[in-house]
């Protein structure tokens, strides 16, 4: 809030006139900054954005190409998270000398209370979500974290509610629980959580990054601030992250599902175990969660051990946990039809989540894949497939891509099916299913091209599967 203090007289571009763009907007607007507000797509049109939000109503609005004279205008540019950092417009105003941030930094400026940020390739959402329901709980009892309590929990981010929207919100008390992508962590420069995470690093959004090495560096940038009185829970079974520990200010802390730790979270056998200062305690048995397979007890041991840093009982922690269920599009139970159990994995966006998803089938499963291709390559997907496919059903720009990597590997290709529709997907799947087996919605690939997001190509699947006669 000190920095936010300093920006007297500056002048702000925010870049992306999207729900990120405008949440920033309107909080420089509610602090009384000049605002231009930016997007280069010019079929929109001026007055449906200002549609938006009515602090927009004076707003200037730039659509299409971004003129020279709004770049010597500004001081600063704000980016929504689907801006590249490489954009030619970026590069042009780094090399004017703007600054450039991103949502989350301009949030940061204006947070007066604490953060604990969650960031990691897969399983981000379930942790940040279930993070938010344990603050939450501990917020809503006798239960004190630190000295002096929590007032308030706001859970943002790539979860789906921008941070600017709501850190006018938070005070000296609150708690700021928030999802990162790497996206936005490219662009942070003051952003400093108590506790952060990382979960795992494996491929994605190359199309993007264009390199592990830059991606997986944008991961870590959520612990660039953080000093020795902060901490950073790593996940001991990715190799990248033990080495990084190594190299933070933070006190690293780690979690693993596959061995006992001398200090940190772990799994033994089922029961999630907590050790700290030469004290091993039992937080919980997998039996009492909701939540399915070794991916989500890795959720849960990250989520836990943030609290847990932060101050928050073990008793209040296993209190949210075992009543916490899992998160829209992962995973998601959604009906049993004909004996036939149907799950929604929209959110498996890459193949490493749906790894995560087919290894959490118990049943013989009927797999819908395919999507937009971010460059993925998709062997190890298929590999751990373990003979549980029967059917693998495919759409989308990397269906055929995906056929080719299946049948090279081994698998059969008079088990394939390639559909042009997700309503065709559900119906064939359907068609195939015997009772006891498994319909497993989990793409391994981006929605665009088909759908506007993973949400409605999950809440279309839902609608549809619901649909099902019987």
């Amino acid at each position: 809030m000190e920095r936010a203090l300093q920006l007297e007289g500056k002048k702000f571009l925010v870049f992306g006139a999207g729900l990120s763009g405008i949440a920033a907007a309107e909080l420089l607007i509610s602090h009384g900054f000049s605002v231009i507000l930016y997007d280069g797509n010019d079929k929109q049109r001026q007055e449906d954005i200002r549609k938006k939000s009515p602090m927009l109503k004076d707003t200037e609005i730039v659509l299409g190409a971004l003129p020279e004279t709004v770049i010597a205008d500004c001081d600063i540019a704000v980016l929504s998270p689907g801006v590249p950092t490489d954009l030619a417009e970026v590069e042009q105003m780094r090399g004017k000398g703007m600054e450039i941030w991103g949502e989350i930094e301009l949030a940061y400026i204006f947070e007066r209370g604490k953060v604990l940020a969650v960031t990691g390739t897969n399983g981000k959402t379930t942790t940040t979500a279930l993070l938010g329901e344990i603050m939450k709980h501990a917020a809503s009892g006798t239960e004190t974290a630190k000295d002096t309590g929590i007032s308030k929990v706001e859970v943002v981010g790539n979860i789906g509610i921008p941070y600017t929207s709501v850190v006018g919100n938070t005070d000296g008390r609150s708690v700021t629980v928030a999802e990162i992508s790497s996206f936005q962590l490219e662009t942070v420069q003051t952003f400093c959580p108590q506790v952060s995470a990382i979960l795992n690093i494996t491929p994605d959004h190359l199309n993007r990054h264009h390199t592990m090495e830059a991606y997986a560096q944008a991961k870590m940038q959520i612990a660039a601030n953080q000093g020795s009185g902060q901490f950073c829970v790593l996940n001991y079974e990715d190799p990248m992250l033990r080495e990084f520990a190594a190299t933070i200010k933070a006190q690293p802390v780690f979690f693993s599902s596959r061995q006992k730790l001398p200090q940190g979270m772990y799994l033994e056998g089922e029961e999630i175990v907590w050790a700290w200062d030469g004290t091993a305690t039992s937080v919980c048995h997998t039996g009492q969660l909701q939540l399915i397979g070794r991916h989500n007890y890795e959720n849960v041991m990250a989520a836990a051990a943030m609290a847990i840093l932060y101050g928050v009982s073990i008793e209040k922690i296993r209190e949210a946990l075992v009543r916490f269920t899992a998160v829209a599009h992962r995973i998601e139970y959604v009906v049993t039809k004909r004996g036939v159990r149907f799950y929604n994995d929209s959110k498996g966006t890459n193949p490493d989540a749906a790894i995560q998803a087919i290894r959490a089938m118990k049943w013989p499963t009927l797999l819908i894949g395919g999507g937009y291709d971010k460059d993925s390559e998709y062997e190890e997907w298929i590999e751990s497939f373990d003979g549980k496919v029967k059917k693998f059903v495919l759409l989308g720009a990397t269906r055929e891509k995906i056929r080719e990597t299946a049948v090279r590997l081994g698998y059969p290709e008079e088990n394939i099916i390639l559909v042009e529709s997700l309503r065709e997907a559900v119906d064939t799947c359907y068609g195939h299913a015997a009772s006891g087996d498994a319909v497993l919605l989990s793409p391994a690939c981006a929605s665009w091209g088909m759908f506007e997001n993973y949400e409605q190509r999950g809440d279309m699947f839902k609608e549809m599967v619901k649909a099902l006669k019987e």
